[in-house]
């Protein structure tokens, strides 16, 4: 249902500093609110998007930092079958 169809309910929030920074800035970059922002991943949290999301922060996070012994291993070896 369209957002502008159902009653929206006022929340307070709290994050540090930095993080509320980094959000708006990426609001900003995606020609919006950090209210906006957050609405649409309240939204997403249904079909799996933020799951998708995290893992890919994930897999980001510990690109280059997986080894095993002295070989570090690609990308593409990681996810060979």
């Amino acid at each position: 249902m369209h957002t502008s169809l159902m009653q929206m309910k006022n929340i307070t929030l709290s994050a540090r500093e930095e993080a509320i920074g980094k959000g708006r800035e990426v609001a900003r970059s995606r020609k919006t609110t950090l209210n906006g922002l957050f609405r649409t991943w309240l939204e997403q949290l249904d079909d799996g998007a933020l799951r998708e999301q995290a893992y890919r922060q994930q897999m980001k996070q510990m690109q280059g930092r997986v080894r095993v012994g002295q070989r570090t291993f690609t990308r593409e070896e990681m996810n060979e079958r």
